[in-house]
């Protein structure tokens, strides 16, 4: 009999330990550990017939000279879906193994389902194993977004065995697995969902994919940290990590790439959620802008940075007396350490007033944004909301903000700059060193129909979009006083007359 080793694997993130552990000291996991049996090499070879010592297995794969290896690119596979296949990195490398997480509800099955469909209205056959649905739930799921295809299969199957029978017997073109969380093998003494399935199913689905050249995409559950369910090993066995993103009570949704051995992990696909499923956003500034306001403070347009495209965002903001002894500073779409900075920046700097003020943040359509050249967009719109002042909305900014309140250059400006001028925008008001590099002798210059504004300071820059500063005449006595700023916000003008005689009063 093989003789095998007792071990405990935490079910976070995969850690082993030679004992139980209450916390895991890895991933910090309370209670995560539960007893695993690994039967050794030496065991398994023994069971097999084979000596102890035996290294070698029937078909193992002889080295090869790098220099005899074939450098030849195979085509890749098309998915019908133009923003999946820029994630991809131009479309299904054959042989690549991709695994794909998102929140519960967020679209991932739809996705895949009619990416299945596509490859197989071009003529390849394709099986979808499903683990979490029959055969019925996926068919009715499949007329309602018009997937139904004569050479895709659905197998409802969650015994990774009996799935790569079927694999010998149709030979397809694409495999989907949805999910693995559900799959295991008779030979691992686990439940399915166990880091040891997890690992071992992976493991057996990447060498089939390798050794047929056939792509197999794998669903993932995700915890509530975000991050992929299961072992990281899971991360680094795959050669492709997409997360699919979005609020669920917003439409759009966000595919990015976080490991791709085929691709840039820069790119990202735009979709929206519709009833008859995911539909590709081929403009996704003109989508992010169309509901915006007119001739509202607060509101601003920035453009930041998605792999090798330009977006153009709405930034809203709300600057509101506070009740409480702290103001809040709340942030929707950006980081909110990145919102208690700007704010400090602004009133040191600028001497915008905001201690007594709430501030909240939101960046329309429920987009996360974490480039800095965002700061300035942002920056505008809490500017425009503490002066009750709207900005054109021709206009459009861009640029990092420092701590001694200098705007700093960004990447890739021209290609910001085509995408506001494709939309229609008049003005833009970018980092003077950018404005320079721009209107030298050596650039193209600006788009047409687009006039550059250039800004050293972010003083500079709300004097463009804003216009100069309100006078301490204009802003009242009550400026002069910080200790009685803001008292008069909100209030009737029998108050603020009433505070008038206060300050008046000799202390």
């Amino acid at each position: 009999m093989p003789r095998t080793k007792t071990f405990f694997t935490c079910q976070q993130c995969g850690a082993e330990a030679a004992k139980w552990l209450g916390r895991c000291p890895e991933c910090s996991a309370w209670n995560s550990y539960t007893e695993e049996a690994k039967v050794t090499a030496t065991a398994r070879a023994v069971a097999a017939g084979l000596p102890a010592d035996s290294r070698a297995r029937p078909g193992a794969v002889a080295p090869e000279r790098l220099a005899d290896v074939s450098t030849e690119d195979a085509p890749r596979l098309h998915t019908g879906m133009g923003e999946l296949d820029r994630v991809l990195g131009g479309g299904i490398v054959p042989g690549s193994l991709v695994l794909i997480g998102g929140d519960p509800g967020i679209g991932k099955s739809t996705l895949l389902l009619q990416t299945a469909a596509n490859v197989a209205a071009q003529g390849g056959t394709v099986l979808y194993v499903s683990g979490e649905e029959s055969a019925r739930q996926v068919r009715l799921r499949a007329e309602r977004l018009e997937a139904v295809a004569p050479s895709l299969y659905v197998l409802a199957e969650t015994s990774l065995d009996s799935v790569l029978s079927q694999v010998d017997r149709l030979q397809p073109q694409l495999m989907i697995v949805d999910s693995i969380q559900t799959a295991y093998l008779e030979d691992v003494a686990s439940s399915p969902g166990n880091v040891a399935q997890l690992r071992e199913c992976t493991l057996r689905l990447m060498n089939l994919a390798k050794a047929r050249e056939l792509p197999i995409f794998l669903v993932g559950h995700v915890t509530k940290e975000g991050t992929i369910a299961g072992p990281r090993v899971l991360e680094h066995i795959v050669d492709c990590v997409l997360y699919l993103e979005g609020e669920r009570f917003y439409s759009y949704r966000l595919l990015r790439a976080a490991k791709n051995r085929f691709g840039s992990t820069n790119e990202i696909g735009v979709f929206e959620m519709e009833q008859g499923g995911m539909r590709e956003v081929a403009n996704p500034s003109a989508a992010f802008l169309s509901e915006r306001a007119a001739s509202t403070s607060g509101s601003a347009v920035t453009m930041p940075l998605e792999g090798s495209r330009a977006l153009l965002v709405e930034v809203q903001a709300l600057t509101a007396g506070t009740s409480f002894g702290a103001p809040r500073r709340t942030a929707v779409g950006i980081d909110q350490n990145r919102l208690a900075l700007l704010v400090a920046v602004l009133g040191k700097r600028l001497g915008l007033q905001l201690g007594s003020q709430d501030v909240y943040v939101n960046v329309v359509a429920g987009l996360k944004i974490a480039e800095p050249a965002v700061d300035l967009g942002v920056a505008l719109a809490i500017g425009s909301s503490a002066r009750e002042t709207p900005i054109d909305r021709g206009t459009v900014a861009v640029g990092e903000i420092g701590l001694g309140g200098e705007l700093r250059t960004v990447s890739q400006i021209e290609r910001r700059l085509s995408e506001a001028a494709r939309l229609g925008f008049e003005r833009a008001i970018i980092p003077a060193a950018d404005y320079r590099l721009l209107t030298g002798s050596r650039s193209g210059g600006a788009p047409v129909g687009l006039e550059l504004q250039g800004a050293g300071s972010v003083a500079e820059a709300f004097e463009l979009a804003l216009g100069p500063a309100p006078t301490a005449a204009a802003r009242g006595r009550a400026d002069r006083r910080p200790e009685f700023a803001g008292m008069t916000a909100g209030r009737s003008s029998l108050d603020a007359l009433i505070d008038e005689s206060l300050l008046d009063e000799p202390l």
